[in-house]
């Protein structure tokens, strides 16, 4: 993940909807969520919670696909590790003493 990708990722999640969203979205991995779950989830209307969600999709973080009669919206897992492996490589400056207890957070 570059800068760029990074920044916008983090913009889409500087939302309170939108971050409440996807982490919903993480928690209900990888099956996902209908889009009227998350709509009724979030209390907006559907055309409301449509712009945010593009929001989502257009940072990489969500993904949508067709179930039936249903449009089920995923969270990309890849592109979250790739989101926190950019933050956590820049942060720690490669240094492996400063990322050990995020990790060790991580694992409970």
């Amino acid at each position: 993940m570059d800068q760029e990708q990074a920044l916008t990722a983090l913009a889409a999640l500087s939302h309170p909807t939108r971050l409440d969203t996807f982490r919903m979205l993480v928690r209900h991995a990888p099956k996902g969520c209908t889009t009227g779950e998350l709509v009724e989830a979030t209390g907006l209307s559907q055309s409301t919670f449509s712009t945010h969600l593009a929001v989502l999709a257009k940072a990489g973080l969500v993904r949508s696909h067709k179930q039936g009669r249903h449009h089920l919206q995923c969270a990309d897992i890849d592109t979250l590790r790739a989101l926190i492996l950019f933050l956590a490589t820049d942060c720690c400056q490669g240094r492996a003493d400063l990322c050990e207890p995020l990790l060790a957070d991580l694992a409970c």
